[in-house]
């Protein structure tokens, strides 16, 4: 029941590699939307919820069960005969599952410290949201670096291979100016690259450390820009994720530091 309502007309529509790119996306969009309502309520203390799960009294994160869903939804994945397209449809759901519950916390597992609830924790937020970008893009037909010349042979796929590799380069250089979203949006809708690459460098960005003078007046016009039209936006962004996410408004935990014996 579940396949024909997800599918319908799908299967006639594109191959199974499609199929299984949904089951992920509706693993991970699901998982993520449940796991944040379950920790608001545990940050909230609702008292008929479970809440964490402390064996021992060790709390165990989300992301412990997300790489265990992950490597069996990948191992099933590879180890289920070409015809198995059921089990290759759950396995798809399963390691959108666990891509939810490792993205959720990837704040913690970058800072190797509890930053969940704390302004570094939006970082996770921005991962998941990230990511159900580029799998909603390329579920709607987006391709990684390409007009669909490639595979054309001949001059068609010498032309397709230039533009991808120019399409690549322009990517690079919004990351390295501070745009993130563009630069890794713009790998699937290539004019977002190019944009992100011609336009100024964020003012803390590598480019703008390399390229702009203290002083010049590309720093200043950057700075401007940041404070005039960046800023606004990217505080529309947070109280957007936060409504959705919880309000991450905790102090930042202490760095444990360890000396190596």
């Amino acid at each position: 029941m579940v396949r024909y309502l997800v599918q319908g007309s799908w299967d006639t529509a594109s191959g199974p590699g499609h199929q299984r790119l949904l089951y992920f996306f509706l693993g991970l969009v699901v998982t993520f939307l449940l796991i944040r309502i379950s920790v608001r309520l545990v940050r909230a203390k609702v008292r008929w919820w479970p809440g964490n799960i402390t064996p021992g009294g060790t709390h165990i994160h989300h992301v412990v069960f997300g790489v265990v869903a992950m490597m069996l939804g990948g191992v099933v994945q590879l180890a289920a005969p070409d015809e198995a397209d059921e089990p290759k449809l759950w396995a798809a759901a399963l390691f959108g599952v666990g891509a939810a519950l490792v993205l959720d916390e990837f704040a913690l597992i970058l800072h190797l410290r509890d930053v969940y609830w704390s302004t570094q924790g939006r970082l996770s937020v921005d991962a998941v949201f990230l990511a159900v970008g580029l799998v909603g893009l390329l579920l709607l037909g987006a391709r990684p670096l390409s007009y669909g010349l490639l595979g054309m042979g001949g001059i068609g796929e010498g032309l397709g291979t230039l533009i991808a590799l120019v399409d690549l380069g322009f990517a690079v250089i919004a990351l390295l100016k501070g745009k993130i979203w563009t630069g890794l949006l713009g790998l699937l809708l290539p004019p977002l690259a190019e944009v992100g690459a011609l336009r100024l460098a964020r003012p803390n960005s590598p480019w703008a450390r390399w390229r702009y003078r203290q002083g010049s007046r590309k720093l200043d016009r950057a700075l401007r820009r940041e404070a005039r039209f960046r800023q606004p936006l990217i505080l529309a962004k947070i109280r957007f994720q936060e409504f959705i996410s919880g309000r991450h408004d905790l102090p930042e935990p202490e760095r444990v530091l360890s000396e190596k014996s």
